[in-house]
């Protein structure tokens, strides 16, 4: 079975985030939780490489609020990986920061859930509290990639590669799917927004844009089976991310690497 390495790579930020957004059961206490956005690289000896998700663009994260700091294919060079040769992209859903740039990956074939296209484009798309976070024109990129062969539909579980395994989970998105990778460590699961931030998943408080609650909570449990031990859990926005794990030379501003041991676990 191949071993995988990870590269966490931030190209995006959330900096006037509070606490009480990121939990759906809140207290009195609150303050700064600032969040940071995240797409994730996996290369192997063989030098094949796997892409999970693409991030957004500058227009729709400043139409959000959000502050792009490099774009994706920008933080891809950085640690020598050409966006626009890559042949594989897992989609782990179709929310705005995960499913834009398409046209920076002009070769990939992209592995999404069936039920997260069946979402995005089907009846619930009529409610603004779950259209709002969607970005129509990157939907409709990945309709144009199906009309153009270049989706590979998931149903439920996928060996994607050799050490590659991928989950749906739901929860946040009705398909939503996480990414389980073999790593020198052992197993290590790419949660995305399955768990956003360490504590969701520590004190079994669930993000609070959420789709189905009980889905969620499950898949904390589902998670926690995949994966080898808390350690080998990396949330989706959290940027205790970049302080727990070794930085990647030469990007040390925004990259690590989550398949070597964390440097801490404070």
């Amino acid at each position: 079975m191949d071993n995988w390495e990870i590269y966490v790579l931030k190209y995006a930020e959330r900096t006037n985030a509070l606490k009480h957004e990121h939990f759906l059961f809140t207290d009195a206490h609150n303050g700064p939780m600032p969040m940071d956005y995240f797409i994730w690289a996996l290369k192997n000896e063989q030098g094949r490489v796997i892409i999970v998700d693409m991030g957004f663009e500058e227009k729709e994260g400043k139409k959000r609020g959000r502050r792009l700091l490099r774009t994706p294919a920008e933080a891809l060079a950085k640690v020598r990986i050409d966006a626009s040769e890559v042949e594989d992209l897992v989609v782990s859903h179709m929310h705005y920061d995960h499913c834009g740039n398409a046209h920076e990956f002009p070769k990939a074939t992209f592995h999404i859930q069936e039920r997260e296209m069946a979402f995005a484009t089907g009846p619930n798309m009529k409610h603004p509290a779950f259209r709002d976070i969607f970005a129509v024109d990157y939907v409709v990129d990945m309709v144009r990639a199906l009309f153009g062969d270049r989706v590979e539909f998931v149903h439920g579980f996928k060996e994607l590669a050799s050490g590659i395994t991928l989950h749906h989970v739901g929860g946040h998105t009705d398909g939503l799917q996480v990414v389980r990778v073999n790593t020198q460590r052992g197993w290590v699961v790419l949660a995305v927004d399955a768990i956003h931030l360490y504590a969701n998943i520590e004190q079994k408080n669930p993000f609070p844009l959420v789709l189905n609650v009980a889905d969620m909570l499950n898949g904390y449990s589902t998670i926690s089976n995949l994966a080898d031990s808390p350690t080998h859990i990396i949330p989706g926005h959290d940027p205790m991310v970049l302080d727990r794990f070794p930085k990647v030379p030469g990007a040390e501003e925004f990259a690590v690497r989550a398949d070597l041991v964390p440097n801490h676990w404070n």
